[in-house]
């Protein structure tokens, strides 16, 4: 049947696709097991696409989306197949080819299997900014009406993601958004006491400067919509010269010929005030009133919202950095830095920490990790952390029986949170370092010639699982030792520093090793180099850093701490430290002396692995005194004592042989353990025989 006026390059009855296109909805089909999605050529024109452009996966729509629009409609699309629903809707802003704005709207049916399962979105995809003209004589003031109702539903929909008051202002000073309200200047001001503090304005050039804090009680609009809770509407220039005469002088000479400034209401109560003026003449209509009390309403919900955000991110981190040290103490032989950077999302925090432990006679401990999980918990579980961990250093405890009772009390608050940490003992007299590592991250050595090396350290399970089979130190951490000279230069961090969006672990590493090769000497400015890999972000984690540099000016290699580990049944390891420990005071200038500690060192080694269960380590090192120094850790608590053995006895003499060979003796207790050293001069004594 033909109607007159009809368009006779179009059917009658229209096919669904004319209708479509020829009102610029274009559709999609995504079939969500394959990961393909079909647009027609219509949808292809909405998003300013070529067909050959196009490669058939939503990943191709990215390319006229911004980045967080593309994030904020995946998530809507994954909260939607969550919740179990079966549409989604949602408007995003696009770019075309060109570059200038638009606005897209995408609305979807999600299709699910008898078990429930979604399987396939097939949906509509229409330029948002070309809604068709209703018919009649109201077409011009409808088409107003319309463009006004959908600005509000899409600033109130991307304000429902705003996280942050920076979030919220950026979207109130976008001319893509509130600017299709026609207003001319966009003004938020948040309660602040008795007063109101103006954070944003849009549309630079034609703000109102009503003073940055104005008082509740003043005579400005904003503050008479605040003080009464009822929105201000100013139809005309004279009411803004007779009603508000502090503000006339401002607008006077503006094109402002109308405004209206909405109360943000909370809970109840006034949070703020959103202003909008205008060029306008005129009252406004019954339905825009309603439209942007509307507006005010989502504004206000959104702002509060941030608000809380940021004040539980803020009291969270106050409460990370209250467990984190105060201060890092200065370490004779060492210069350190450190470094705390939150990732700043919302309340999410980390449970990241470093510490610096003076350990007395030269050491120091030095220990970094991050608990499991973002939030206050793990803010808390890291400061209860930090500190047993700490006390076990101070205790003596070796670093691997500190790192396994760290592991146990992790587990005994039945926290269900694990957390990785390397902890490295170092002697910065000479330069040993022991390290035990938790699951976490490979520190890196910066050496006074500039080169780099990733330390592998022999790791352990993460703290607060449940133990293995014990290894053959009995703590299921082993340590493993390396020599830092002077002039060398110690990392270690948390993942955060080597997270990238987007990126594998290995490239983050990499750029982790370049920038240390490269950076600074001083280990202020390395800290600094290294912090800004992630940027204030912190890639999206949190991130601790402590870099320590041993002071001193580099030199050649040789002559370094000696450690040797001491088992049951190896009947070679005595053997091997006898012959490292004769070397090593040959090379120290003591050769004279030799003999007496060599035999000396094979008494402690003896009652080590005779009188104890579990062996343990012999160390031979110069002290800052210019004394060899022969250490042997056991594992056992029972302390040895000097006893007069019988002409006949055949043990029971070795520690009298070394309280007459050594210039001084003594035991220390070690966590569980021990530790008996002496000491010998390097010249010999002149009463010696």
């Amino acid at each position: 049947m033909a109607h007159r006026g009809d368009n006779p390059e179009v059917d009658w009855p229209a096919r669904p696709d004319t209708s479509l296109a020829l009102n610029r909805m274009g559709t999609f089909d995504w079939d969500l097991d394959s990961g393909r999605m079909h647009l027609d050529p219509t949808a292809l024109e909405v998003l300013d696409l070529r067909p050959d452009e196009y490669e058939g996966t939503p990943e191709g729509l990215r390319a006229r989306l911004a980045p967080a629009e593309a994030a904020r409609l995946d998530a809507r699309v994954a909260q939607a197949i969550k919740d179990g629903r079966s549409h989604y809707g949602a408007y995003v802003r696009s770019r075309r080819r060109d570059g200038t704005p638009a606005w897209t709207h995408i609305q979807g049916h999600i299709l699910r299997d008898q078990g429930g399962r979604p399987y396939r979105v097939i949906g509509i995809l229409r330029d948002a900014a070309h809604d068709p003209d209703e018919p009649g004589a109201g077409g011009e003031q409808d088409e107003g009406r319309r463009r006004m109702t959908g600005v509000v539903e899409r600033t109130t929909a991307i304000l429902a993601h705003a996280r942050t008051v920076n979030d919220v202002t950026d979207v109130l000073k976008d001319p893509q958004a509130l600017g299709h309200l026609g207003a001319i200047s966009v003004m938020l001001g948040i309660v602040d006491g008795g007063r109101i503090h103006l954070v944003a304005e849009g549309q630079l050039g034609t703000y109102v400067p009503e003073i940055e804090y104005t008082r509740i009680d003043a005579q400005f609009p904003m503050s008479r919509a605040v003080r009464t809770m009822q929105p201000v509407f100013l139809v005309s220039r004279d009411e803004f010269e007779t009603g508000y005469p502090l503000l006339w002088p401002y607008i006077e000479p503006l094109s402002v010929r109308s405004g209206v400034y909405l109360p943000l209401i909370a809970q109840g109560r006034p949070i703020g005030a959103l202003g909008l003026l205008y060029k306008r003449d005129g009252d406004f209509t019954a339905e825009e009133r309603n439209l942007l009390m509307a507006l005010g309403s989502g504004v206000a919900q959104s702002l509060q919202r941030a608000m809380l955000f940021e004040q539980e991110h803020d009291l969270a981190e106050g409460l990370q950095r209250a467990m984190l040290p105060r201060r890092i103490p200065e370490v004779p032989g060492a210069l350190i830095a450190v470094r705390y950077r939150s990732a700043r999302m919302g309340r999410d925090i980390g449970g990241d920490w470093y510490d610096v432990v003076p350990l007395g006679d030269g050491r120091v401990g030095v220990m970094i990790g991050d608990v499991e999980g973002h939030d206050t918990d793990a803010a808390a579980v890291m400061g209860q952390l930090r500190i047993v961990l700490r006390a076990y250093a101070v205790e003596g405890h070796t670093p691997g029986a500190a790192m396994a009772r760290a592991s146990a009390f992790l587990r005994e608050l039945e926290t269900e949170r694990f957390a990785t940490c390397t902890y490295a003992q170092l002697d910065l007299t000479s330069g040993m370092v022991q390290m035990v590592r938790a699951g976490h991250i490979d520190p890196v050595v910066r050496r006074g010639d500039g080169s780099c090396h990733r330390i592998q350290v022999a790791g352990g399970l993460p703290l607060g699982l449940p133990p293995r089979e014990p290894g053959p130190t009995g703590y299921g951490y082993p340590v493993t030792s390396l020599e830092l000279h002077p002039g060398d230069t110690l990392v270690l961090c948390t993942d955060g520093l080597v997270e990238r969006p987007g990126a594998d672990h290995d490239t983050g590493m990499r750029e982790l090793m370049e920038a240390i090769h490269s950076g600074p000497v001083d280990v202020e400015g390395l800290a600094d180099v290294l912090c800004d890999l992630v940027g204030d972000s912190g890639g999206g984690d949190d991130m601790a850093l402590l870099v320590l540099r041993r002071r001193g000016t580099p030199t050649g290699r040789g002559g370094g701490p000696l450690r040797q580990r001491l088992d049951p049944g190896d009947t070679q390891a005595p053997g091997l430290a006898r012959h490292l420990i004769r070397a090593a005071v040959a090379a120290w200038g003591a050769r004279e002396r030799a003999d007496e500690i060599e035999l000396a060192a094979d008494e402690l080694m003896t009652n080590a692995l005779v009188h104890t269960d579990g062996g343990g380590n012999v160390s031979l090192r110069l002290t800052a005194q210019g004394r060899i120094r022969i250490e042997v850790e056991d594992t056992s608590s029972a302390l040895p004592r000097v006893r007069e053995a019988g002409d006949w006895a055949v043990s029971g003499r070795g520690l009298m042989l070394v309280q007459q060979l050594a210039d001084s003796w003594g035991v220390e207790p070690r966590g569980g353990g021990k530790s008996v050293w002496c000491e010998f001069a390097l010249a010999a004594p002149a009463e010696a025989g």
